[in-house]
């Protein structure tokens, strides 16, 4: 599981340029206005080998008695309850505050790890502005700049520290055929996750009745079908953003994501009465970006009519444009309708997600490819691409070498990647292609 950091801090004090910093995105909204984020923010951070999620949060009161500060202040907490480490960020020029000093009581309170980073640090060289920030008791203060990424590194290493994290050399990934596969069940609230793995089960073995958001964690749940062993997970339902505001609902979100980047195969189920909504798109893009191996499920297809059937497809095709690898099941969990094809679909899956593929028959491949269409001219250059290898499984990844590969267009990338995906039978899962270019020993002499 990845370890969750929570950045916690008095509003305008730089939390969402530190969260953009260590996500390597601009997801979380930026402005020199106090309070601008009011919710809780999600984002994937990498430090070397380790992975992390990150949540931003509003700024935090925590004596607010009423109104959107007081949901401000629930939502941190519910943040600080998911992380394994908190980030509590201050601000260098301001200096401290009296409610620097209230979050500091507070965060004491809640009892996680903490580390104190004084944002804005910029230029202050001998550290004279950061020593009012040792009454906090929370030991060094770290001076980071989100703004400019200094000591960006050093922070992270610290924050992760504590969490004696294994190095992810040292764990095993053993191809063994007896190893269970994870099966995550993923979807919005209420569209039958729990009730197709009781289904599955034969038994009730998950809640499951037609009021949204009854799971509150991820369920793992063993499971054997013909002699293939799995560990089914049960995800809490993705909630729309701004929606929902208690925070126990809230709390799924983070599960939701761990069990999503734990997973081997995800099921992502939609409900064919709702159509497929925004949301629907917001989890597929998580396992997108997560590599996972992916089914897409349209539960509840015996209540819909011809005409719903119809304009559902064609949902499919204008808003899951990115999933077209995945295989597209019509299912009734309740009346056990279509699930046997859902299960071929996921072996697929899988199979294709850890297949080996040689690198004798992938230069091969490229070399046939470029041969029955070249590369289109960069300027003066051509991208010359001259040999590849397989450089990870779950998901699949193909390294390509060669001269000037910077200059290969997007288009050009999906054309090989629908050679190499027809040739071993790639489907259900993503393919990354990677370029590596040779570097030319004579650019760094002078003439």
């Amino acid at each position: 599981m990845k370890p969750v950091v929570a950045l916690v801090g008095r509003p305008n004090v730089g939390k969402s340029t530190l969260f953009n910093r260590l996500t390597q995105t601009r997801d979380a909204i930026v402005a020199d206005f106090a309070g601008l984020t009011r919710d809780r923010h999600y984002g994937n951070g990498r430090l070397g080998k380790h992975e992390f999620i990150v949540i931003d949060t509003g700024g935090f009161e925590p004596d607010a008695g009423s109104g959107i500060y007081k949901e401000m202040a629930k939502q941190t907490r519910q943040a600080v309850a998911e992380a394994d480490v908190v980030i509590f960020v201050v601000d260098a020029r301001e200096g401290l505050s009296a409610q620097d000093h209230d979050i500091a009581n507070e965060l004491r309170r809640l009892g996680k790890p903490c580390v104190l980073a004084a944002n804005k640090a910029e230029g202050m060289h001998d550290g004279t502005k950061l020593v009012d920030f040792y009454e906090l008791g929370f030991g060094d203060v770290h001076g980071v700049s989100a703004a400019h990424g200094q000591g960006m590194r050093d922070l992270v290493e610290l924050a992760l520290a504590p969490l004696n994290l294994p190095d992810p050399d040292d764990e095993t990934d053993e191809d063994d055929v007896n190893k269970p596969i994870k099966l995550a069940v993923a979807g919005r609230p209420n569209v039958g996750k729990s009730t197709l793995i009781n289904t599955w089960l034969g038994e009730e073995r998950l809640v499951a009745f037609d009021m949204p958001g009854t799971t509150r964690d991820a369920i793992s749940v063993p499971f054997e079908r013909n002699g293939q062993r799995f560990e089914l997970i049960d995800t809490a339902g993705l909630r729309r953003k701004g929606k929902v505001f208690e925070a126990i609902e809230k709390f799924s979100v983070v599960k939701t994501l761990q069990a999503i980047e734990s997973a081997n195969v995800v099921l992502l189920l939609l409900d064919a009465t709702q159509g497929v909504t925004d949301q629907d798109a917001h989890i597929a893009g998580y396992i997108l970006e997560s590599g996972r191996a992916v089914v897409i499920a349209i539960n509840k297809w015996d209540a819909v009519d011809s005409y719903q059937r119809e304009q559902i497809q064609r949902q499919i095709e204008t808003r899951l444009p990115f999933l077209k690898f995945a295989s597209l099941h019509f299912i009734s969990a309740i009346k056990r309708q279509g699930l046997g094809p859902v299960w071929q679909a996921i072996a697929q899956a899988h199979k294709s997600a850890t297949r080996k593929m040689s690198t004798p028959v992938l230069t091969r491949l490229l070399l046939e490819a470029v041969q029955f269409q070249s590369p289109k001219r960069a300027g003066m250059f051509r991208p010359k691409l001259r040999y590849a290898h397989q450089g990870g499984m779950n998901p699949p990844v193909i390294i390509i070498h060669g001269n000037s590969l910077e200059h290969v267009t997007e288009a050009y990338k999906r054309f090989l990647e629908g050679r190499f995906r027809k040739e071993f039978d790639l489907v259900g899962t993503p393919l990354r292609i990677q370029f590596k270019s040779s570097q030319n020993p004579f650019a760094d002499k002078d003439d």
